[in-house]
């Protein structure tokens, strides 16, 4: 019960001080903390496997992911705001299009498979779970943390 309160008041602690800071990066290890403490509360609530992906997707993953895309990001100036504005939305008119018929000409070239995948019991084991039934959900996650490292790479270095 204490420890219950204890992974409670953490979980808030975290929360209003990711919410609080003005500096993006801080936010996003933050929102990483944040959702490390919620895993720990998810699995004292007795579902290891929603930890596990809360652990693994929402600390791991989507800070990864938000880091990369302030690493590609610079400040601009009020002066420049509406001449960026302009030239991005005509630099990117068409890529909807472009989106759209690419899904349309993948799904039509390649059948795209249906994944049936059983229900777990209450007694399967989560490692089965992850490795066995879940290993292209993991394949995936595996290479968006690789990408995002290469993105904190980015981030850290300096220039010459």
């Amino acid at each position: 019960m204490l420890i219950n309160l204890i992974l409670l008041f953490v979980l808030l602690s975290a929360a209003v001080w990711t919410v609080m800071t003005t500096r993006l990066i801080r936010s996003i290890v933050g929102l990483a903390f944040t959702s490390a403490v919620l895993a720990a509360v998810i699995y004292r609530l007795n579902s290891p496997l929603a930890a596990v992906f809360e652990l693994s997707v929402c600390a791991g993953l989507i800070p990864v992911i938000f880091i990369t895309t302030v690493s590609f990001t610079h400040r601009i100036s009020k002066e420049e705001l509406p001449v960026a504005r302009k030239e991005r939305l005509v630099r990117f008119r068409y890529l909807p299009f472009i989106i759209i018929a690419a899904g349309l000409v993948l799904s039509w070239c390649f059948k795209i498979p249906q994944f049936n995948l059983p229900a777990a019991g209450p007694k399967e084991d989560v490692r089965n779970i992850i490795w066995y039934l879940r290993h292209l959900d993991l394949l995936g996650q595996i290479v968006i943390l690789l990408a995002g490292a290469f993105g904190v790479v980015v981030l850290f270095k300096e220039d010459k």
